[in-house]
């Protein structure tokens, strides 16, 4: 198994950490879910560029990456979710997307096809990411501090609830359009 391949299922051990952070109650287990998910996502740019710069692409790379990178993204929405951060029907709209997606370059590569992701789609993603993080960050700054900030209901009403809704949108626009414009690989009998 190569590097590019072993940061992948580092990542999927990461995001296990990263839910057991968010799920228990201790001393900077916010901090610890922050430090953890941005690593994650670093070894995800990593991986990227190691199996591209070093002709290391395999078919398991190909198929676990994208799908270890939606189980991180699922498992921090769903944990979002749990604590009131994401409200249920965004964390619902943004996993199917991920499902229908996946499903449908399943679908397509049974038909020897292999459906390249769009630009929007990588907007989609990198606002999904930065939604994580700034909810995350929002947790971990009382850690720090002690107390909650006097800014803080502004920031996490109001702005983080602008920064979901883009991710939400991105993900609605984005999803629609992939599957439209792929429509023939579910007509195709």
């Amino acid at each position: 198994m190569n590097w590019a391949n072993r940061l992948t299922i580092g990542r999927f051990f990461l995001t296990l950490i990263f839910v057991a952070a968010l799920s228990c109650d201790f001393r900077f287990n916010h901090t610890l879910a922050l430090a953890v998910f941005i690593v994650a996502g670093v070894t995800d740019y990593i991986d990227g560029e190691i199996a591209r710069r070093f002709s290391m692409i395999t078919d398991f790379g190909k198929l676990m990456d994208p799908l270890i990178d939606k189980v991180m993204i699922a498992a921090a929405f769903i944990c979002l979710m749990q604590i009131g951060a994401i409200p249920a029907w965004a964390t619902i709209i943004i996993i199917s997307r991920e499902f229908l997606i996946t499903g449908l370059r399943l679908l397509a590569l049974s038909k020897g096809q292999v459906l390249a992701a769009e630009s929007l789609g990588k907007h989609k993603t990198a606002w999904q990411i930065v939604t994580v993080i700034y909810f995350l960050l929002l947790l971990a700054i009382p850690e720090f501090l002690g107390a909650t900030p006097i800014w803080y209901s502004i920031a996490w009403n109001y702005v983080g609830r602008a920064i979901f809704a883009v991710a939400v949108a991105l993900t609605l626009v984005s999803g629609v359009g992939y599957l439209w414009k792929n429509r023939a690989v579910i007509e195709m009998r």
